[in-house]
């Protein structure tokens, strides 16, 4: 097993801290139309952000990552709703510069671990945090953010875990984002606000990219 002091777990590390400093918030999209995927990234990035977790919710999810990976080289590319080893051989053949996962199981820690994609497992208890850090991950998905406790679990967290970064996701918006990004131990914020499914439907990218550049404008306020 990759330990958390190996070459490997280093590597990672630092691959996920550069994504990370690039992505105070990561939009999370759910792509139905393969076809919807590099304009949807287009109007991200135009708006200022780079960072796309593109869920393995539906059919169209793997064509659509491989299509924007290809057509915009400036957004950085991951893959969420990662739940199984096989997701995650998937993210890798994808070319994902970091995948996601709602939650954990041992077997997926242990893929994880044995790779240098950067990963960030979802956690939600004192135990899977244990067992997130006995692999080597440090950096964390709280999901559902808000049903899970919201900013007074995180408050709790960083008590017996300092040293543990977390990225929520579920329930946020842009009336909480600031709330969020000011707590110390939060190192970025997953949101699915930024390009809702109606606009995606509908194919209004200039407000996906104007609700994008006014989320970029407010992560500025907390030093972002």
């Amino acid at each position: 097993m990759t330990g958390p002091g190996s070459d490997t777990a280093g590597i990672r590390r630092a691959r996920l801290d550069e994504v990370l400093r690039a992505a105070p918030v990561v939009s999370v999209i759910t792509i139905e139309r393969e076809a919807d995927g590099v304009p949807l990234a287009r109007a991200l990035v135009a708006g200022g952000l780079r960072a796309l977790e593109i869920t393995l919710r539906t059919p169209a999810a793997a064509a659509a990552a491989r299509a924007i990976g290809e057509a915009v080289p400036e957004a950085i590319v991951g893959i969420g709703t990662v739940l199984t080893p096989q997701d995650l051989e998937t993210a890798r053949s994808l070319g994902a510069r970091f995948a996601v996962s709602p939650g954990t199981t041992p077997e997926l820690l242990d893929a994880a671990a044995r790779g240098d994609l950067p990963f960030i497992p979802g956690a939600q208890t004192a135990s899977e945090i244990m067992a997130a850090l006995a692999r080597g991950f440090d950096v964390m998905k709280l999901f559902p953010a808000v049903p899970a406790g919201g900013i007074a679990a995180l408050k709790a967290l960083a008590g017996p875990f300092p040293q543990v970064r977390f990225c929520p996701t579920g329930g946020i918006g842009e009336e909480s984002l600031l709330d969020w990004l000011r707590l110390p131990n939060v190192a970025s914020v997953g949101g699915s606000w930024l390009a809702s499914a109606a606009d995606i439907r509908a194919g209004d990218w200039d407000a996906i990219t104007v609700r994008t550049r006014r989320a970029v404008e407010m992560t500025r306020r907390v030093g972002r």
